[in-house]
């Protein structure tokens, strides 16, 4: 796998989840935590668990240890603080992939679920492609769940990502 794609994937991740939370900021809190059927609920608790695992991939990829609550419950309560670190993390993400190259993307990474009852061996590549497609998934769902609300992201189309 070429580094160059997961340093567009990096680039992508971080415009998109800028777009959405500028979406997000203007909901009345309650209207953000409302559950509206989505698999995680609300769309904090999805922003919640797009954070979560990032977090989660890239300590498995770093070695770093991130807080988080488990599978499914909210790292941070307060809008603010999840906005702010789930920025960070994708700043950090975009410099991260600068270190990639094609021999580490070629190796295996050998983990434990985070509840620890099973280990996994896959390749590095796979694992990370999976981190962005994760991101891009649960996006998918909020930004339906902001359409529905009547709050437009705007463009989510990869190849319009600004230069």
């Amino acid at each position: 796998m070429d580094p160059a794609l997961y340093r567009a994937f990096a680039h992508y991740n971080s415009w998109m989840t800028r777009q959405v939370y500028a979406a997000c900021a203007d909901m009345p809190d309650a209207e953000r935590r409302q559950d509206r059927g989505a698999f995680f609920k609300s769309i904090h608790s999805t922003l919640n668990h797009i954070l979560f695992g990032d977090r989660v991939w890239m300590g498995r990829f770093t070695g770093r240890s991130y807080d988080h609550k488990g599978m499914g419950a909210d790292i941070f309560e307060s809008f603010a603080d999840l906005q702010e670190a789930h920025l960070a993390m994708s700043d950090e993400i975009s410099q991260w992939v600068e270190t990639l190259d094609a021999d580490w993307l070629s190796g295996d990474l050998t983990w434990t679920s985070t509840d620890g009852k099973r280990t996994s061996s896959r390749p590095r590549w796979l694992l990370v492609s999976h981190l962005f497609n994760h991101q891009t998934h649960h996006r998918g769902q909020i930004t339906t769940l902001l359409s529905q609300s009547g709050r437009d992201v705007g463009v989510t189309d990869l190849p319009f990502i600004p230069q």
